[in-house]
């Protein structure tokens, strides 16, 4: 049953009947969204069938189909078998659908099981504390699906630059409220101004890179505060962050906003690998344009990231 009928889903929500709910999640094959240029990564309560069923028109560029916090013990059951219906009527993509399970061992193993046939994007998996955490959640992961991890606990913190064993690991995210409740910090002292919060961030930003890893910042927990949201952005854009998760199509509008390049900055970029191209092309890979300066190849380098992350 396609996930937009929502009578009859609705219907079987609430006569609570979970097996025939179950009969009609059937796995079909979904082309996988590959792509890491997401900016804006929204979360999605699986329990509420009206978000599920407008995931084709949400802007954002990564939606977080979410099993965890938010999701009552009672009602997971049926998330589960909501999210496996919201895979099914999306089997091609323009955002990136990941799911993020339950721990390990509080449920998450079995839904990883269940929803395998299913070909999420990704799977993201919480309170990692170590590598063998991240060697369990590999094995029990399709080999087609990418695996991300949430950094929110001060084990996951200390391994940060080791639990990136394999390629399949494509992105991090900082949870920043369960991470500080775990280092015992109030968190009052998270604020722009705060060096703390600011060696946070550079410091999972910075390690994230390094192991190739695509590192999301936390998501601002005050949806209608708008202004609070843009002091956070800037801070993360001069730091070199591109991508920020959010819980509002309002948030998206702003992160997606501040993330993006300008038309100057996409020309700019363009005439670079243009020139670079050109002169390299002659054997010159260092050379002084009258409008850019000097250009040599991790100019040009910088330039196509401008490019390939539109």
């Amino acid at each position: 049953m396609p996930l937009q009928n929502t009578l009859n889903l609705n219907n079987l929500l609430e006569t609570s009947d979970l097996k025939v709910l179950k009969q009609l999640a059937i796995p079909i094959f979904r082309s996988q969204n590959r792509s890491l240029t997401f900016r804006s990564a929204m979360m999605v309560s699986t329990h509420n069938l009206k978000h599920l069923s407008k995931i084709s028109t949400l802007s954002a560029e990564c939606l977080m189909l979410n099993l965890e916090d938010g999701v009552s013990p009672e009602l997971k059951p049926y998330a589960l078998v909501l999210c496996a219906l919201a895979l099914a009527s999306n089997p091609v993509s323009d955002k990136k659908l990941v799911v993020r399970v339950n721990p390990l061992d509080e449920g998450g193993a079995e839904e990883i099981a269940y929803l395998n046939p299913f070909m999420p994007d990704a799977i993201r998996i919480p309170k990692i504390r170590s590598v063998e955490d991240v060697k369990r959640a590999l094995e029990l992961i399709d080999e087609g699906i990418e695996v991300h991890l949430s950094i929110e606990t001060k084990e996951a913190w200390l391994h940060l630059g080791e639990l990136a064993i394999s390629p399949r690991i494509k992105a991090y995210y900082l949870g920043i409220l369960d991470l500080f409740a775990d280092l015992r910090l109030s968190q009052s002292l998270f604020t722009p101004e705060n060096p703390t919060a600011q060696y946070l961030l550079s410091h999972f930003l910075i390690t994230s890179r390094a192991c190739g890893v695509k590192p999301v910042s936390f998501v601002y927990q005050e949806h209608k505060n708008s202004d609070g949201l843009r002091h956070w952005l800037a801070l993360e854009k001069t730091m070199g962050f591109d991508a920020k998760g959010c819980i509002s199509p309002s948030q998206v509008e702003l992160i997606d906003e501040t993330f993006g390049h300008s038309d100057t900055e996409i020309k700019r970029a363009q005439e670079i690998i243009r020139l670079f191209e050109e002169h390299a092309s002659r054997g010159i890979t260092g050379f002084v344009d009258e409008r850019y300066g000097f250009i040599d190849e991790p100019i040009y380098k910088g330039a196509l990231a401008v490019i390939n992350s539109r």
